[in-house]
């Protein structure tokens, strides 16, 4: 089962991204924890984690609201 990154833009829209693809969801988990700032700057608001087609979670990418 191969587990990777769906990447949100801020109306929720589809957006570009690196195209990984992680033998685990701790490998999926390690890598978004290197790269959201990467991503965030790009962009990206929100990621979805996905195995082959089913969504395990989404979460946010932008700062909590103060």
């Amino acid at each position: 089962m191969a587990w990777g990154w769906r990447y949100e833009g801020s109306n929720g829209e589809s957006v570009d991204g690196p195209a990984e693809s992680f033998a685990s969801q701790a490998d999926a988990e390690s890598w978004i924890g290197q790269t959201w700032r990467e991503l965030a700057a790009s962009g990206v608001t929100s990621v979805a984690l996905v195995e082959d087609d089913r969504v395990e979670y989404r979460m946010s990418l932008l700062p909590p609201a103060e």
